[in-house]
């Protein structure tokens, strides 16, 4: 399977002082804001940090859920949190939080598999973090 997505940033001002918007051809993001305040001191709007927790916790969550199927398990409710942590200028780690309730499965197996779907997931092969894993089998 191939193929591309994509994304648009537009910014205007400075970079203290300026505003921009992200939109995704999706329109799921249509000139959703993001600032300096967004991304530093906790305003409202958006900003990358987490976007790439929400791009790592999907794709991470949706090839677990694959990964399951392959072992035959299909009765499952998942929920990925990321917790992606900015210092010095750079990202220098995630952390994924998964909760799963799976019938029939063991917290071994769900180990074993939880930690297979981070280390294939596309956005986990892309990012050049470290990036932890607990795994919580309800």
């Amino acid at each position: 399977m191939k193929f591309s997505r994509n994304a648009n940033a537009n910014w205007k001002g400075t970079g203290k002082e300026g505003t921009g918007t992200l939109t995704t051809d999706s329109s799921v993001l249509k000139d959703s804001h993001y600032s300096f305040s967004t991304r530093f001191e906790n305003a409202a709007g958006t900003n990358p940090e987490e976007l790439i927790g929400a791009a790592l916790s999907g794709c991470f969550t949706m090839q677990l859920s694959f990964l399951l199927d392959e072992k035959g398990f299909n009765d499952k409710d998942l929920t990925t949190d990321a917790k992606v942590n900015f210092e010095d200028g750079s990202v220098t780690s995630i952390n994924l939080d998964l909760v799963g309730s799976i019938k029939g499965i063991d917290q071994s197996t769900f180990e074993e598999i939880a930690n297979n779907a981070k280390a294939v997931c596309p956005i986990s092969k892309l990012l050049n973090a470290d990036i932890t894993l607990t795994a919580t089998l309800k």
